[in-house]
């Protein structure tokens, strides 16, 4: 048996990472047929690139805010308690919008109002989706487990708006009433979830512990710079809230085309995480991350040029096969190169810095498509993405210099402590 058949059985050899890979998809689904309705619901309502990119906006400000709170307490509590809040807290947000779409009182506000909710619920979630999984594998595994939890996402993305587009033909309540089902399955698997409980914080919360994560990510030049250019390439570059601009206007298609466009870039990216956990990557990792953003602002202005839907998907998935790749090494970095008392907070910052790059770029898209169309958005945010590449070479030598994740130790958080290099 091969090096990589081997890790890869390993990984599903532990009952509680099987569970907590099924509640993840699952998970990932429910939202992402919640975002296909509520896209599609407030563009039939309003008409307006600037009110899609709001959306992004409400998701954006509750994760802004809860940053130092989210990884305190993950630090601190269970991370299978949190998820199932988490999640029954997006129920009852899909459940509101269920009852607004039948009783026909919901408009804009309350879309906006319900999708705050929403974001301050993954505030929680995502970054403790990220600290359990050294708790559920045992560190040589880290890497092969990121690849497969990558995978799981995008299996949730690919079905989530495909499902979520076909069902809207029979309205949004649909949509949300689907998408209440499948999170209560998934939070069943999360409950199943049975480990040891990993080293926790002691430390109370106050304003300097809850700076902990920021202070450890600003020390660590490896991990700020990968998480910093995985930031400024997707806020240049990501698209998501113009994808019912696209389906309808350019594309000429119904709710069916925007669950095929929210659907691509997952499509690219679940076949290279499944690669990648099969076959972890041999090449130096520094390079390959460089040249994975490069092709993700080069597809970008490919899709912004097309006017075919075939091209418009193929352009989303290398793009969203290319993000996988530049995922997997920026979740490895990070849990490997952080102690397990402070992944939760680590885990939050990163998640604070992923939120800006998909909501805030959200916003931007949306205000930019305003002024010039949706693809000059797409197409000037795609340049930018070289402009950062260009900088980033400059400012975080580094990150280039890395050859292999198994290189790369784990940090000290001790008082004055300084990161290593790889």
């Amino acid at each position: 048996m091969s090096v990589a058949t081997a890790s890869q059985a390993s990984v599903f050899g532990h009952r509680a990472f099987a569970y907590y890979w099924i509640g993840r998809i699952v998970s990932i689904l429910s939202f992402q047929m919640l975002m296909v309705a509520i896209g599609w619901q407030l563009y039939s309502i309003t008409g307006s690139a600037l009110d899609l990119g709001f959306l992004g906006l409400a998701q954006f400000v509750p994760m802004l805010v809860l940053t130092l709170l989210v990884g305190h307490i993950a630090d601190r509590c269970d991370y299978r308690a949190i998820l199932l809040v988490c999640q029954s807290g997006e129920a009852l947000a899909a459940a509101f919008l269920a009852a607004g779409s039948l009783m026909g009182w919901l408009d804009p506000w309350a879309i906006y109002a319900v999708t705050a909710l929403v974001g301050a619920a993954r505030a929680f979630e995502i970054p403790t989706m990220v600290a359990i999984i050294p708790a559920l594998v045992p560190r040589p595994l880290v890497p092969a487990a990121t690849a497969w939890f990558t995978s799981a996402s995008q299996a949730g993305q690919i079905i989530g708006p495909v499902l979520g587009g076909l069902l809207y033909a029979f309205g949004p309540a649909a949509v949300y009433g689907t998408a209440i089902a499948l999170w209560a399955v998934g939070a069943s698997f999360i409950a199943m979830i049975k480990m040891e409980r990993p080293p926790r914080s002691a430390e109370p919360l106050t304003l300097r512990s809850a700076l902990g994560g920021f202070q450890f990510v600003m020390r660590d030049r490896v991990i700020l710079g990968t998480i910093a250019l995985d930031m400024c390439a997707v806020f240049l570059a990501g698209l998501g809230t113009l994808f019912p601009i696209f389906a309808r206007d350019i594309l000429k298609t119904e709710a069916w085309g925007l669950g095929l466009l929210r659907a691509a870039p997952a499509v690219g990216a679940l076949i290279m995480s499944v690669v990648l956990a099969r076959r972890p990557l041999t090449l130096p990792i520094g390079q390959v991350l460089f040249g994975v953003i490069a092709v993700f602002g080069l597809f970008t202005i490919l899709f912004g040029l097309s006017t075919h839907l075939i091209l418009s998907l193929a352009a989303l998935a290398v793009l969203g096969a290319a993000d996988a790749v530049s995922v997997v090494i920026r979740f490895s970095l990070v849990q490997l190169r952080t102690p397990p008392q402070m992944r939760g907070r680590v885990s939050a910052v990163n998640g604070m810095f992923t939120g800006t790059s998909n909501y805030l770029g959200d916003f931007r898209a949306g205000a930019v498509a305003a002024l010039l169309g949706a693809p000059l958005a797409a197409i000037v945010g795609g340049a930018g993405v070289f402009a950062v590449l260009a900088l980033w070479l400059f400012l975080f030598p580094q990150l280039r210099r890395i050859r292999s994740l198994d290189e790369v130790p784990q940090v000290s958080i001790q008082a004055g402590a300084g990161p290593g290099k790889p």
